[in-house]
């Protein structure tokens, strides 16, 4: 019974990727490209297990494509302090505000439901991509379900397939670091070796 949901797990990842868009992926690395090349810097957004995968990303994409990045929940004394003073919904928009984002730069969401205003459900996301598209900031995703606000909003995103509606949020957050370790590794993106590819 046990190797049968192993099984069954396996084959529905493997199923979301074959339905992964490579053009909505390659518009977001171009679109990222584009940002860094244009002198913007990079703010990624996620929430729960979505902000360790910022945290990550916030690496990779510093190291490995020379684009000045950063995650808000990288810093948890301001993002608590903010959350403690003025809650959760303005987390993240306040802190984009103070790191004085603007039309040069953009913003990276990973996030299973990508923000909902109107199911009220992760408002520090949904004021952020607000806020970045009146600044006039390019905005992207990596998200699933119908994107949600990022989906609406965004300049360019990736749906990560529903292929089992019990298993989104592990699927989702699973294949978010496929699809951003494959961002990092784009030829628009990438810049410099990854560390054992280039001891060979």
């Amino acid at each position: 019974m046990s190797q049968e949901f192993v099984r069954g797990f396996l084959a529905e990842s493997k199923a979301a990727i074959d339905q992964l868009d490579a053009e909505a992926i390659d518009a977001v690395a171009k679109g990222l490209g584009a940002a860094r090349d244009g002198g913007g810097r990079l703010f990624i957004l996620g929430v729960g297990g979505s902000a360790g995968h910022a945290s990550h990303a916030v690496n990779d994409f510093r190291k490995l494509c020379g684009f000045e990045a950063y995650a808000p929940t990288d810093n948890v004394s301001e993002l608590t302090a903010r959350v403690n003073d003025e809650g959760w919904d303005t987390s993240f928009s306040a802190w984009l505000e103070v790191s004085r984002l603007s039309a040069r730069d953009a913003v990276l969401v990973f996030s299973v439901g990508g923000g909902n205003r109107e199911k009220n459900v992760s408002m520090n996301l949904v004021l952020a991509v607000e806020l970045a598209k009146e600044r006039g900031a390019k905005v992207f995703g990596v998200v699933s379900r119908d994107g949600g606000t990022t989906g609406k909003l965004a300049d360019a995103w990736v749906k990560i397939p529903v292929v089992n509606p019990e298993r989104v949020t592990p699927h989702t957050e699973g294949l978010a670091a496929v699809v951003w370790h494959l961002l990092v590794t784009h030829p628009a993106l990438k810049t410099k070796p990854t560390k054992w590819e280039s001891t060979r």
